[in-house]
């Protein structure tokens, strides 16, 4: 099994940067990408950045592209979702999970472990 932390989440007013990070333990040879997703009240969890664990693929939804940066630094088991040009649409519960078959996928079921998450409020 693999667990996962998030941490880094808070508030912050429109226009602002917050940076996460995900810390994963246990099983963590068996990972293949890593991803973030997020979910706000009364909609679906949604797919945000993820990334190629044993390389340097990465993946971003349209709604996110040119503001978010995803990285890792697999020596410390950690990745990173930089945020920056922050939205009021952005405020969400910001999940970390990580999918241990082969090929990237968007859909949140598709995805092995999950962390607890981490509140990201961005007010206008």
């Amino acid at each position: 099994d693999v667990q996962l932390k998030e941490s880094g989440g808070g508030s912050v007013q429109a226009g602002g940067s917050l940076r996460l990070s995900c810390a994963a333990s246990g099983d963590t040879w068996s990972k293949k990408f890593t991803a973030w997703f997020r979910q706000a009240p009364g909609k679906e969890r949604e797919g945000v950045a993820g990334i190629y664990n044993g390389g340097s693929s990465t993946y971003y939804a349209d709604s996110v592209k040119g503001r978010f940066t995803i990285s890792q630094d697999n020596g410390k088991n950690m990745v990173y979702l930089q945020m920056n040009n922050l939205k009021f649409e952005d405020t969400a519960m910001y999940y970390c999970a990580v999918r241990i078959r082969l090929g990237f996928l968007w859909s949140a079921g598709g995805w092995d472990y999950w962390g607890q998450g981490t509140q990201v409020t961005v007010s206008s």
